[in-house]
C-alpha cells in the first residue's frame, strides 16, 4: 500500500492565491503518489466565533475549491470533519494522553490568546488536540503542513508515541511534509509576513475567487524594494515574493525570468503578474461554479463513507487498548 497523507483547510473567509501555491498546489501533485484524504475542517473553525449559515455556505464553496483545483474524489478522500464524530471523539481521548503544559507551549495559541485575552475559549487552547485526532485517526504516514504548523504536528507525534508506550501500539507515528519551493507566500503589502486572509490590508492578499479587476489593482499596489533589478534575492523580499509567485504559476526557470525583466521596470513586472493569475484563475473559477449542489453532495457522501471506515476502526482500536467497552459487552 502506498503511504497515506492527511490535510485540510478552515472554511473561514477566502481562499487566496498562498493557500495554493504553498498548499493545494502540492495536494494535487501528492494525491498520485500516496493515499490522500482532503478535509474541509470546520470544527476547527467555531474554536472562535463563526456566523451558521455563512460557516455552512463557506465549508461547500471549499469542497468545490478542492475539487476545481484539481483533486479527483476517485483517487482522494475529500470529506467534511464534522460529518465524522469520531474525530471529536478521539480528541476526548487523546485530552487525557495530552499535557496542560504543552498545550500552553503552543506559540498560535499564545499569539491568538494575546489579541483576544478577555474570549479565549477552551476549544482554541484545545485546537492542537483536534488536528492530533484528525491526523491520528487516518494512520497517516505524511502531513503537508507549513513551518506555521510545524509545532502542532510535533504535539502529534509525541501524543501517539505516548498513547502506543503505554496502551500499546495503536497509532501510525506521522512525518511533516513540507514543500522546498513556494511553501511561504508572502503579503504583497508586507513582505515580511505570510500571505494570510486576516491580512489587515485587503491589498495584501489575492483570493482565488477574486475577478480580474481586483488581481490587477492588488498587484499594482504591492509594495517592492529599493533598487531596479528584477532578480531572486533573498535581501529584497518583495521582489522576490512576487517573482516567486510568477514562476510557480508559469513553470519557468528563474534564469528565463530573470532575463525576460531584464533591464525592465516594476510595473510591468506588476502588470505581467497580474496578467498571469487572472489567466490561472480565470478557469479554476468556471470549474467552481460549475460543480453543482447534487454532485456536490454525492462526492462529500462518498468521501464521508470511504473516511469512515477507516476512523471507525482507529477510534475503535483507541478505546479498546484503553479498556473502554460498552455495557453490553459480555465478559
Amino acid at each position: 500500500m502506498p503511504k497515506r497523507i492527511l490535510s485540510g483547510a478552515q472554511p473561514t473567509g477566502n481562499v487566496h492565491l498562498g493557500n495554493y501555491l504553498g498548499a493545494l498546489r502540492n495536494w494535487v501533485t501528492l494525491q498520485h503518489e500516496y493515499q490522500s484524504f482532503f478535509c474541509i475542517v470546520n470544527l476547527h473553525a467555531v474554536t472562535v466565533p463563526q456566523d451558521p449559515k455563512l460557516l455552512a455556505e463557506k465549508t461547500r464553496e471549499l469542497a468545490r475549491i478542492y475539487l476545481a483545483v484539481g483533486i479527483d474524489p476517485d483517487i482522494s478522500t475529500v470529506f467534511v470533519q464534522s460529518d465524522l464524530p469520531q474525530h471529536a471523539e478521539l480528541t476526548w481521548i487523546l485530552n487525557c494522553v495530552a499535557r496542560m503544559s504543552e498545550l500552553e507551549r503552543m506559540t498560535q495559541f499564545k499569539d491568538k490568546a494575546r489579541k483576544q485575552s478577555e474570549n479565549v475559549t477552551a476549544g482554541l487552547f484545545d485546537y492542537p488536540v483536534l488536528m492530533a485526532s484528525d491526523i491520528l485517526l487516518y494512520q497517516t504516514d505524511l502531513v503537508p503542513v507549513g513551518e506555521d504548523q510545524r509545532q502542532h504536528l510535533e504535539l502529534t507525534r509525541d501524543l501517539a508515541i505516548r498513547f502506543n508506550r503505554d496502551y500499546g501500539d495503536t497509532f501510525r507515528v506521522p512525518q511533516a511534509y513540507i514543500p522546498k519551493v513556494g511553501a511561504r507566500i508572502m503579503s504583497l503589502s508586507d513582505p515580511t509576513k505570510k500571505m494570510s486572509k486576516s491580512d489587515d490590508d485587503p491589498n495584501g492578499c489575492v483570493m482565488l475567487l477574486d475577478d480580474p479587476e481586483a488581481v490587477s489593482r492588488k498587484f499594482k499596489r504591492a509594495v517592492t524594494d529599493s533598487g531596479t533589478e528584477i532578480t531572486f534575492d533573498d535581501s529584497r523580499p518583495a521582489i522576490t515574493n512576487l517573482l516567486t509567485i510568477y514562476q510557480l504559476l508559469t513553470g519557468q526557470p528563474t534564469g528565463e525570468i530573470e532575463s525576460h525583466f531584464a533591464g525592465k521596470g516594476y510595473a510591468l513586472l506588476k502588470q505581467d503578474l497580474a496578467d498571469v493569475t487572472v489567466e490561472f484563475l480565470r478557469p479554476f473559477q468556471e470549474r467552481v461554479k460549475g460543480i453543482g449542489a447534487e454532485e456536490l453532495n454525492r462526492i462529500l457522501g462518498q468521501g464521508r463513507e470511504k473516511a469512515r471506515q477507516i476512523a471507525g476502526t482507529t477510534l475503535a482500536n483507541a478505546y479498546a487498548a484503553m479498556g473502554i467497552v460498552g455495557a453490553c459487552t459480555t465478559d
